[in-house]
């Protein structure tokens, strides 16, 4: 009896355990599930953020009518193009904001404009120099080279800001091999300076220039460095054959 007894004991816990295998094996393939999910969302809403981005970046140029505050279309189309294939790419980690520094207008132009590329907003329009050895009112000579003095075009990544010789400033990084890839060694680095101002223009008819650097006027140098620096794109545009031949990142 006592045997017996042992065994259907033994017999109903061998059903009882029979009866939950199921139920954990349901539970262990939901929670499988469950922690793969986010991930697979992650990927949706990125893919469809991209292409909300590329969209409002293809209008914005005529909703903000920034051809009337002189920005080239073909600098602002090809700065869009460079812009999305780095967001692509994972090297601009601030996929809002683009700066565009148009050289086909003269020093003595608002030439920099910085954007914001979700919100639509122009965030600042400013003048900004070119090098000494770039041309006087216009920047039509460009390199790579150290110690040229010139500006070299094409698209950056913007780094940690820095206080320096030259105050408040803004480390580059060139991100176009063989057009602008030695700006960072060059220290090439977006500061204010006191010869990029309207006072200065009514003197000479055209801003100072700087060794390669995109100075700003003083009194805007904190405010647009802080605004992009650490992973923004700038793009430095000219209607150069030679830039517009080499550079792979403004082709669609």
């Amino acid at each position: 009896m006592k045997k017996l007894k042992v065994f259907s004991i033994a017999l109903t816990t061998f059903f009882i355990y029979l009866l939950h295998l199921p139920l954990g094996f349901a539970r262990s393939v939901g929670r499988s599930k469950w922690l793969h999910e986010p991930f697979k969302k992650e990927g949706l809403v990125s893919a469809t953020v991209h292409t909300v981005l590329n969209a409002n970046a293809k209008s914005l140029y005529d909703s903000l009518h920034l051809d009337l505050a002189g920005l080239n279309r073909k600098a602002y189309e090809f700065a869009r193009r460079g812009f999305m294939n780095l967001v692509s790419q994972g090297k601009i980690i601030n996929d809002s904001i683009l700066s565009i520094v148009d050289f086909s207008q003269p020093s003595n132009n608002k030439r920099l404009y910085v954007l914001d590329m979700k919100n639509f907003k122009i965030l600042f329009n400013t003048l900004v120099a070119h090098g000494k050895n770039s041309g006087r009112e216009w920047a039509n000579s460009f390199s790579n080279a150290p110690r040229s003095f010139k500006s070299s075009l094409g698209f950056y990544a913007t780094r940690e800001p820095y206080e320096g010789k030259k105050g408040y400033s803004l480390k580059l990084v060139g991100l176009e091999p063989g057009i602008n890839d030695k700006a960072y060694q060059r220290a090439i680095v977006l500061h204010g300076a006191n010869y990029v101002s309207q006072s200065y223009i009514d003197d000479m008819g055209y801003i100072g220039r700087s060794e390669g650097c995109p100075a700003i006027p003083v009194h805007d140098a904190e405010p647009v460095i802080d605004l992009i620096k650490d992973g923004s794109c700038l793009f430095i545009y000219s209607p150069s054959p030679g830039y517009t031949r080499h550079s792979a990142l403004i082709k669609n």
